[in-house]
């Protein structure tokens, strides 16, 4: 199976301050997973902008991500109204990136237990 990552799932896999790192960091090495435009700019984005991380650096902690895992790209080729609709709007991302994934015949890897999307995969503890 591959999984599409979701933003929360980069971030601590890539920060190893993110309180989640050792979880995440320990699934990963044993999947094929796959990115989006989506989870790299929200990546690019909490980095900088939570995190306090400089863009540079940002963008070099996510071109490691890739010379690591070799991630599969995915297109993020349909329109946000395809696919469930997301039962609130904390969760429209979340339901977009899931139903992105289930199209490529992936599913979708969060550290969220209540996204309730049927193509989302809860990291184990």
């Amino acid at each position: 199976m591959i999984y599409l990552l979701d933003v929360s799932t980069l971030l601590s896999l890539l920060w190893q301050t993110h309180v989640f790192h050792l979880r995440a960091k320990v699934w990963a090495e044993k999947c094929d997973l796959a990115l989006c435009p989506i989870t790299e700019l929200g990546f690019l984005r909490i980095s900088t902008n939570i995190i306090g991380a400089e863009m540079d650096e940002a963008r070099r902690l996510l071109q490691s991500f890739f010379a690591e895992y070799e991630p599969q790209f995915v297109p993020c080729d349909f329109s946000a109204l395809t696919g469930l609709k997301a039962p609130t709007s904390a969760k429209t991302t979340g339901f977009y990136l899931a139903s992105l994934a289930e199209k490529h015949g992936m599913q979708f890897a969060t550290l969220d237990e209540n996204i309730g999307h049927p193509a989302s995969f809860l990291i184990p503890k």
